[in-house]
C-alpha cells in the first residue's frame, strides 16, 4: 500500500529516481539499443534523423518562406542553428508524450510483479529521450563551431535549463501513462497536441512576429520558455530570462509531484484493467 506521507512528500519522484536509478540507466539503455537493433547503420541513425529533419525544415522555411530572427546576420547556416536549438527540444518532448499513454500497456508484465517500481518506466523513457536530445545537441555544437568558428560559453548553462524542464515532462509521462490505460484512444490525441505545441512555439519564427495581443498566450505552451532559454544559451551566447525560468521550474515541480501522487494512486487499478 502507499503511504499517505509518501504522496505529501514533494521530493519522492525524485527519491524514487535516486533509489532506483542503476534500474532506470538499465532501462534506457535497453530502450535506446532496442530501437535500432537491426538497422544496418545502428545508433548512427540517432545522428541521421536529427540532420534530415534539419534539412528540410531549414529549407522549407528559411528557403521557401525566409523566415528570419531578429538579430540574425548570417544566412541559412545561422537559421538552421536557431532552429536546431528549438526543434532538439520539440522532439525530446514529443517522443516523451507520444510513448506516454502506451508505457503501462506495453509492458504489462511489470504491472503484475507487485514488487516493480512503476514509476522508473517514467524516468527510464525521459533518460532514452535525453539521450536523444544529447546527440542532437552535440551535431547542434558541431554546426555552430563550422559556421561561426566558435560556441559561446552559455552553453554550459545548457543543462540547468533541462533541469528545470524535466520535472514537467517526467510528470506529463506519469500523467498519461496513467490515463492511457484506461482511456486508449489517448495514443491518438497526444500526436495532434505534440504537433500543435511545436508550431505555437518560436520554434520555427521569433516571438515578434506574433501579434503584440497573442504573445502572452505562448507562454502558457510549455514548450515556450525552455525553447527561447535554449536558444538563448546555445546560439546567442546570453543569459536565459532567470525570473522566467525559475518560476517555470518551481511550476514544473509541483506539476511533477502531482502528476506522480495521481499516478501512484490510479496504478492499483491498472492490473484490473490490464
Amino acid at each position: 500500500m502507499i503511504s499517505a506521507y509518501r504522496l505529501a512528500d514533494p521530493l519522492s519522484p525524485y527519491r524514487s529516481l535516486h533509489r532506483h536509478s542503476a534500474l532506470v540507466l538499465q532501462m534506457a539503455k535497453r530502450d535506446v539499443i532496442g530501437r535500432y537493433r537491426g538497422s544496418f547503420i545502428g545508433l548512427l541513425w540517432s545522428f541521421f534523423n536529427p540532420l534530415l529533419m534539419l534539412a528540410i525544415y531549414t529549407f522549407v522555411f528559411g528557403v521557401i518562406f525566409k523566415s528570419r530572427w531578429a538579430g540574425q546576420v548570417g544566412g541559412h547556416v545561422e537559421f538552421a542553428v536557431i532552429l536546431f536549438a528549438g526543434l532538439n527540444i520539440n522532439a525530446m518532448f514529443a517522443e516523451c508524450l507520444n510513448h506516454a499513454p502506451t508505457l503501462i500497456v506495453e509492458n504489462t508484465n511489470f504491472v503484475k510483479k507487485v514488487v516493480f517500481p512503476l514509476e522508473t518506466l517514467s524516468w527510464s523513457t525521459l533518460g532514452s529521450a535525453l539521450f536523444h536530445l544529447l546527440i542532437s545537441t552535440i551535431v547542434l555544437l558541431v554546426i555552430s563551431v563550422w559556421a561561426n568558428g566558435s560556441i559561446p560559453w552559455t552553453v554550459l548553462l545548457f543543462p540547468v535549463v533541462l533541469a528545470c524542464f524535466l520535472p514537467f515532462v517526467a510528470g506529463a509521462i506519469w500523467l498519461l501513462a496513467s490515463l492511457g490505460v484506461f482511456l486508449r484512444d489517448l495514443k491518438q490525441v497526444t500526436g495532434i497536441i505534440t504537433m500543435a505545441l511545436m508550431f505555437l512555439a518560436p520554434i520555427m519564427y521569433p516571438r515578434s512576429l506574433i501579434p503584440v495581443q497573442y504573445r502572452g498566450w505562448m507562454d502558457l505552451n510549455p514548450l515556450t520558455i525552455i525553447v527561447e532559454s535554449s536558444q538563448d544559451v546555445l546560439v546567442w551566447g546570453r543569459q536565459p530570462s532567470w525570473i522566467h525560468l525559475g518560476l517555470y521550474a518551481l511550476f514544473s515541480c509541483l506539476f511533477a509531484w502531482l502528476a506522480f501522487a495521481w499516478f501512484e494512486r490510479s496504478r492499483k487499478g491498472f492490473a484490473d484493467v490490464l
